[in-house]
């Protein structure tokens, strides 16, 4: 079940729109991980740089989104930046049309 939960918190994450780049943060490779125990979900994600001015939004929102998942009481979201983002995290399909296509 915990599987299934989870899974269900990242597609849900799915409408966590950056504003500056107008992509989702699961596609924008901003989420690391996403563990639930008895209900109570903790999310590791982080954004382009650590000044990034969305950060608290994307925060905000995805416990907004992770909330909404049936079975979950709690949402704990934590930002890092270690390992740092780069557009290499990107999804290969949103990479090449931000321009990032040679990248790896």
């Amino acid at each position: 079940m915990t599987k299934d939960i989870v899974a269900q918190i990242k597609e849900a994450l799915r409408d966590v729109i950056d504003p500056e780049l107008g992509y989702n943060i699961v596609d924008l490779g901003f989420l690391y991980e996403v563990t639930v125990k008895q209900g109570d979900a903790r999310i590791l994600m982080t954004a382009t740089t650590r000044a990034c001015p969305a950060a608290a939004f994307l925060k905000e929102g995805v416990a907004a989104s992770a909330t909404q998942v049936e079975g979950v009481r709690s949402v704990d979201v934590e930002m890092t930046f270690d390992p740092p983002w780069t557009p290499s995290c990107i999804d290969p399909a949103v990479r090449s049309s931000l321009g990032f296509a040679n990248v790896n």
